[in-house]
């Protein structure tokens, strides 16, 4: 892997579940397919995927996450790694048997999917309620995501959320070695501090890979001590809308190219280049692509 030490992995979170209208956020499968292929060709090696209904409501619909996913690799010279959430639809998160169910639909029946988020434990998610993943469900997903050859991505809300990932490696239901997803900013969960993501980098089994997000203005900073810490990325429009201000002060809002070109710029700053997807493939255990 030595000719890989200095590759960056660039993931674009295009949509979210709860980012509101307004904003350039992509939400029919056909949009988010495009704006998936322009980050591709931009620089991201993984798009992390949310799907939206009619109403512009997060949701679990697995035939959406089935089209999107046939949409993406409609363009035949695209190899971006999928990424898929586990939880992208406040309605069915509350941590009953039929919930998780629908949670988990797509990871057991949509085909492509090659990384599933693993969001490893509950807190009050401000204001809005319960962000709930119980012991039961989380069991049961990493089960699932073994079974299906998913590379789980653990995202970390919360210092005792490493605790709980460890456990479930310890009880056979994690493979490793594991890949981190560093969530910081969100309202109940770490602020978006170096000193937090310094913490928690320290703070993981040797061997395992990491990446790193903060949340609205705690974007910038977070992306810049991930780089220098030798971590992976997160940007996208399901963490910040905001690129930065004008000459007045006006926001300038983003899209998720925007993003992502932007994050091409401070890795090769940092005299780093963005990683192929081939490349992210390799550096994280994931099988190589097959079509």
């Amino acid at each position: 892997m030595s000719n890989l030490q200095n590759k960056v992995i660039i993931t674009a979170a295009l949509t979210g579940a709860v980012t509101p209208a307004g904003y350039h956020i992509p939400e029919t499968p056909e949009q988010i397919a495009e704006d998936a292929y322009q980050c591709w060709k931009a620089g991201a090696a993984i798009v992390h995927l949310h799907m939206r209904d009619e109403q512009g409501l997060g949701t679990m619909d697995a035939e959406r996450f089935k089209k999107t996913i046939e949409l993406i690799r409609a363009h035949k010279d695209c190899d971006v790694v999928i990424n898929c959430t586990s939880s992208g639809d406040n309605r069915v998160s509350g941590g009953d048997a039929a919930g998780n169910t629908i949670r988990m639909k797509h990871m057991r029946t949509v085909d492509g999917i090659e990384m599933g988020s693993y969001d490893a434990g509950s807190f009050n998610w401000m204001p809005g309620g319960v962000f709930m993943n119980t012991p039961q469900f989380l069991q049961e997903l990493g089960d699932v995501y073994m079974e299906r050859g998913i590379k789980p991505e653990l995202e970390i809300f919360d210092t005792g959320m490493l605790g709980v990932s460890n456990y479930f490696v310890k009880k056979g239901h994690l493979p490793t070695p594991c890949h981190y997803q560093f969530c910081l900013g969100v309202l109940g969960g770490m602020p978006a501090t170096v000193e937090n993501l310094l913490y928690l980098t320290k703070h993981i089994p040797e061997g395992s890979t990491w990446s790193a997000f903060g949340v609205g203005a705690g974007h910038l900073p977070i992306m810049y001590a991930a780089l220098a810490l030798g971590g992976n990325i997160r940007v996208g429009l399901e963490d910040n809308v905001v690129y930065g201000k004008d000459e007045e002060g006006n926001k300038i809002l983003a899209t998720n190219l925007m993003l992502v070109e932007r994050a091409v710029k401070a890795v090769e700053t940092f005299g780093k280049k963005p990683a192929t997807s081939a490349q992210a493939r390799e550096i994280l255990g994931i099988q190589p692509l097959v079509r």
